[in-house]
């Protein structure tokens, strides 16, 4: 049965349960998972639940009609503090979290989240973005986790715990939510509307690692042509780094300047590259090819012209998996690219 109509963290809400049932509700948690799984709408979610007067907590089943619902919905609560990076700033601003210079500790969420309950249950922050919390964001929220107040809970959310500082993580619970099913993706996508055709709504969701969001942004066709063009340069039998180095590069400045627009290109073209060693390994093994023509002809050309055996091809996914993990580590992007694609010619030649 899916929790709150949030798809996919049954698991999650479940584990959230048993803590309540017996009293051990930590007090800071640090969400992680792709973007656009639902982190931030579970988060409210909980809010709203523990919230609730008319329910106990421990059932986690708000009644979603009383008034602090109705507030928590509409984000006026006055015991939910929630702050998320502005649109036009590279991090979060230090005055979210303890105020400007005149009313520091005076102001922000880390002053608030201290103040007594107004309804006298609980007081709930959420910080979205928690990605883009820089190192002084990160330092002032180190009392607040250290010595929580009293009935307080304190959510962040962010993608990967490789982005928060060791001090960030060695203070917060880990919450790992997983990416939603490829299924589960395509229903989505049609049912809202963002796939036209149940087709390209499997092709969106094969590579949107298990987020929706992520998915409708491959609705843009400069995406797949970009992939048809980066897909015949792995397979192709004189593979040049140099110029796929670039290539790549060229994709990723197209996105423009925003930090994690060009980050989002970056990890695509990894999972583009980590989708075809592995169709190509498990063509070697026998397994159908994928319905999808474009990495279908790709795998077809590679095992016509590459000598590669299975060893080289798991080598070439792992790497590409590395890939992904140093950009989620804010790896300088131009030398993670050159260094990418040397690996993946060093393993060719092996």
């Amino acid at each position: 049965m899916t929790w709150q109509s949030i798809e996919g963290h049954d698991r999650v809400a479940a584990q959230f349960r048993r803590a309540l049932q017996r009293g051990r509700l930590a007090s800071s948690f640090l969400f992680v998972g792709p973007s656009g799984i639902g982190k931030r709408s579970f988060a409210v979610a909980l809010a709203r639940a523990l919230l609730c007067p008319t329910r106990p907590e421990a059932a986690m089943d708000p009644c979603g009609k009383c008034a602090s619902c109705v507030q928590v919905d509409a984000g006026t609560h006055p015991d939910l503090i929630h702050v998320a990076k502005p649109k036009d700033k590279s991090f979060l601003p230090l005055e979210l979290l303890v105020g400007d210079k005149e009313h520091r500790m005076r102001e922000g969420l880390c002053h608030e989240i201290g103040l007594k309950p107004f309804a006298g249950g609980r007081k709930i922050a959420i910080i979205d973005d928690a990605d883009y919390l820089n190192a002084e964001g990160a330092n002032s929220l180190l009392k607040t986790l250290e010595e929580p107040p009293p009935r307080s809970v304190l959510i962040l959310v962010g993608t990967s715990p490789a982005r928060q500082l060791p001090t960030i993580r060695s203070r917060c619970q880990l919450i790992q939510f997983e990416p939603l099913a490829d299924s589960l993706v395509a229903e989505l996508l049609l049912a809202r509307g963002d796939a036209t055709n149940a087709a390209d709504a499997r092709r969106m969701a094969a590579h949107a690692e298990g987020s929706p969001e992520r998915a409708v942004a491959l609705a843009r066709p400069e995406l797949w042509s970009f992939r048809e063009t980066l897909l015949a340069q792995i397979a192709s039998r004189s593979f040049d780094p140099f110029r796929a180095a670039g290539m790549v590069s060229a994709f990723v400045d197209e996105a423009g300047r925003e930090a994690s627009a060009r980050r989002e290109r970056l990890r695509l073209a990894a999972l583009f590259a980590a989708q075809f060693h592995r169709a190509w390994l498990m063509a070697r093994q026998g397994v159908e090819p994928p319905e999808d023509a474009i990495l279908a002809q790709s795998v077809k050309t590679a095992m016509q012209g590459l000598p590669f055996d299975d060893a080289a091809l798991v080598a070439c996914v792992e790497r590409c998996l590395d890939a992904l993990e140093q950009i989620d580590r804010n790896a300088n992007q131009a030398t993670l690219i050159e260094c990418w694609m040397d690996d993946l010619d060093r393993i060719r030649g092996m």
